[in-house]
Formats: structure tokens, C-alpha cells, sequence
């Protein structure tokens, strides 16, 4: 790693600047993905509604099914080969696609496989970029490293998002997904170009030792230390009420707010922008109140004007949902780069994978937990009233991190975790 020099991170670290080029092009073909992947399924295959959903569903399955043994695993390997394994797998998929569509046979069961195999490839690229990061910088440029990174992948969601169904009116569902293939070829380049390389890894006896065992070290750090076990609980419950809210987003907007689609789509693009928002003053707030307090007012005060969401109306009425979504979006976001930054500094090394393979299993598990429960509660409340509810657990969500050792101190610590065989750990005094 170099040491600290004067001027960003974006200006002065190339392989950081890289890194962070191949990061930022994945995020923008994966929004494009969300829009051109169902819109390939109703328009070209004429698929039902449980079809397209079995496509999300397929994306976020990985995660519940090989989630945590793949922590273990990255935990093992050089992680810079993971994410280019992981990229090239991808890029095969997508180009597979097109050829299917080109020989004629562009079926729904080629499109389920390839969401499935994609949604395996990020669990593996997701976890290794993670835990790669930390030997990439010095530990100084952590918080500024994970705010570029977080804010720039929210802005290129949002354009990808916003762009997706222009692009697929303007060239097809199908070579819109062949856009993705693009971005997963720009990854590959960039991550091919990274000069630095991982310290070589000692044989060790944890090397050959049993995967059930390693799968439960991560589980169990997660589980006996207060600081991760906060993160987890609160991620999991924040997504699950956001999840379940924008299930029914669309539906609300439509119906109840009297929005056309194209609408629909503008104003949540401009909701999202507050990811970049949460991006941009995650490290300026931490730094003025400590990474401790800021956490917490990030959760439970910045969130708290998604309680506009369902007070939504038509006309002027629209800027209640942007502001209140904005803010949800700024809160979620700054809480990601500063537990990022605090994981990647806390957590040992060897087990870094690990733990976010448990954090992701936790979090991302609770994704189609929080469809259904949108979906059901607006089919039986409707769907203002299941609004309400929801909303109403996003800020309450940061009750969980409000009631553990985060209210004790003024900063996060950053003395690296032991395992909890080794030695309990315990809060630091503010």
C-alpha cells in the first residue's frame, strides 16, 4: 500500500482509481439489468407476473444458499482473482444470452438460469471486493475510500435506473441486456490492470480445516460481538421495512397518486440521489460527531422523514415521497461507509470475509422477506395503510443500534475483534 499523500484518493491511487472504475460500471449495468431483465421476460416472452418475480427472487436466492460457506472460502483465496473469476463468469452469461436470442433460443429458462448463475458471481465478487479493500489502503484512506466508492455506485444506479427503460425502447430488451455484458468486460479491464497484489498467504492449519467450522467462526463473531451483532440486527430489519415499502412503491404512485410510468421512474431517480447525498456527508458528519453518534443520528434522524412517504398526494404532493425518500436513501448510505469503515478496521483480517458473508446473509436474506410482507400487508390493509406501517420501521429499525454499546462512546473502536474464544470484547468508554 502507498502512504498518504496530498489530494483524493480518485487523483493520487491509481489502482484505488481502478478499483473504484470497475465497481461504479458493474452498478450501472446492474440497474440496467433490473429494468431490461423483466421487460425481456413480459415483452419478448410474454412471461406471467410470478415469472418476473421468480427473476428477483432468483437474483437474491445465492445469498440464503451459499452465502456463508462462501466466506469462507474468499477467506482462503487472494480475493483480486475471485472478483475477476467472478466478472468473467458475467460477462460469458450475458454474451450467452445474446447468442441464445441470435440461434432462437431466447427462453425464460436461459433468463432464470442466468439470473441465478449472476446472482452466484456477486455473492463471490461482493464478499472478496470487501475484504480486498483494507489491503489496498492504508487504513487513513478507508472512510474516504468507502464514501467514493458508496456515493459513485448510488450514482451510477440512479443513471442506470433512470436510462434503463430508454435504453430498452431504443435498442430492445435483449441488447439491452447485452449492455451489462459491456460493464462486466469494463470490470474485468479494470481489475486486470490493478498492479497491487495481495501478501501471499502462509499455509496454515485454518487452510485445511473443515468449512463448517470457519462458517461458524464468522456466525459466531457476529453473534458474541455487541458492535457487529448491532450492524447485522439493524441491516436486516432496516431492509426488510425498506424492501417492503418499495415493493409496493410503484403500485402507490400509480394508483393512489395518479402517476404515469414514466413519472414514476423520474421520481424515484430523484429519491435515489439522496444515496449520494448519505455518500457525500457520511465522513464530514463522523468526523464532527464521531463515528458512534454520527451512526446513530444517521438512523434515527436523518431516516425519520420517511414518514412523508405515505402522506404522498397528487400534483405538489409528489415532494413529500422525494424528500421523504431522499432521506431514507442519505441515512441508509451513511451508515453503510461508516460500518464499512469500521468493519474493514475492527474485524481480523482472516475472518473479514467471513463476517460480511454473515452480515450479507442476514441482510440481503431479509430482501424477499420484506416483498412478502409488503405485499401481503397491502393486499389485506391496502396499500397507504401498509405504507404507514412500513415507513414507520425504517427509523425505528435504529432503535437496534440506539440500545447497544454505540450510545456508550463518541467513536467506533478500532482495536482489531478477537474471536470470541480468544477474548470478549467490551465497549469502549466515551
Amino acid at each position: 500500500m502507498t502512504g498518504r499523500q496530498r489530494g483524493g484518493l480518485l487523483r493520487r491511487h491509481r489502482d484505488f482509481r481502478l478499483l473504484w472504475g470497475g465497481e461504479v460500471s458493474g452498478k450501472f449495468g446492474a440497474a440496467v439489468t433490473a429494468v431490461a431483465m423483466p421487460l425481456a421476460a413480459v415483452s419478448v416472452m410474454d412471461a406471467g407476473t410470478f415469472q418476473v418475480s421468480l427473476l428477483s427472487a432468483a437474483t437474491w436466492l445465492p445469498w440464503l444458499v451459499i452465502g456463508l460457506p462462501a466466506g469462507a472460502w474468499v477467506d482462503r483465496l487472494p480475493k483480486r482473482p475471485v472478483m475477476l473469476w467472478s466478472a468473467l463468469a458475467c460477462l460469458l452469461l450475458f454474451l450467452g444470452l445474446r447468442a441464445a436470442a441470435w440461434a432462437g433460443h431466447f427462453v425464460f429458462g436461459w433468463l432464470l438460469a442466468v439470473a441465478l448463475l449472476t446472482g452466484v458471481a456477486a455473492v463471490f465478487f461482493q464478499i472478496a471486493y470487501t475484504a480486498y479493500l483494507p489491503t489496498l489502503l492504508d487504513t487513513d484512506d478507508l472512510a474516504e475510500g468507502n464514501a467514493k466508492l458508496h456515493g459513485s455506485a448510488s450514482a451510477a444506479q440512479i443513471v442506470g435506473q433512470g436510462g434503463g427503460g430508454f435504453l430498452v425502447q431504443a435498442v430492445g430488451p435483449v441488447n439491452g441486456l447485452l449492455t451489462n455484458a459491456g460493464t462486466f468486460a469494463m470490470s474485468l479491464v479494470c481489475l486486470l490492470g490493478i498492479r497491487h497484489r495481495e501478501p501471499r498467504r502462509p499455509s496454515a492449519e485454518s487452510e485445511r480445516a473443515a468449512l463448517l467450522p470457519e462458517v461458524r467462526a464468522g456466525l459466531r463473531l457476529v453473534a458474541h460481538d455487541p458492535w457487529f451483532r448491532a450492524f447485522a440486527l439493524y441491516g436486516a430489519l432496516a431492509n426488510l421495512c425498506l424492501m417492503g415499502y418499495q415493493s409496493i412503491l410503484v403500485v402507490f404512485l400509480v394508483h393512489d397518486v395518479d402517476l404515469d410510468p414514466g413519472s414514476v421512474g423520474g421520481l424515484i431517480a430523484v429519491a435515489n440521489t439522496g444515496g449520494i447525498i448519505g455518500a457525500l456527508i457520511a465522513r464530514r458528519v463522523s468526523s464532527a460527531l464521531g463515528t458512534s453518534r454520527a451512526t446513530l443520528v444517521f438512523a434515527l434522524v436523518l431516516t425519520a422523514p420517511a414518514l412523508l412517504v405515505p402522506l404522498t398526494f397528487p400534483g405538489p404532493g409528489v415532494a413529500l415521497y422525494a424528500v421523504g425518500g431522499m432521506c431514507a436513501a442519505a441515512g441508509v448510505v451513511a451508515i453503510n461507509v461508516v460500518k464499512a469503515g469500521f468493519q474493514q478496521r475492527y474485524c481480523p483480517p482472516e475472518l473479514l470475509g467471513r463476517l460480511s458473508a454473515s452480515s450479507y446473509f442476514l441482510n440481503y436474506g431479509a430482501l424477499p422477506v420484506g416483498a412478502l410482507v409488503g405485499g401481503g400487508l397491502g393486499s389485506v390493509l391496502g396499500v397507504r395503510t401498509a405504507l404507514w406501517i412500513l415507513v414507520c420501521g425504517v427509523p425505528l429499525s435504529g432503535l437496534v443500534l440506539f440500545f447497544s454499546p454505540l450510545r456508550h462512546c463518541r467513536e467506533l473502536p478500532t482495536e482489531t475483534a478477537r474471536p470470541p474464544e480468544v477474548r470478549p470484547v467490551s465497549p469502549p468508554r466515551a
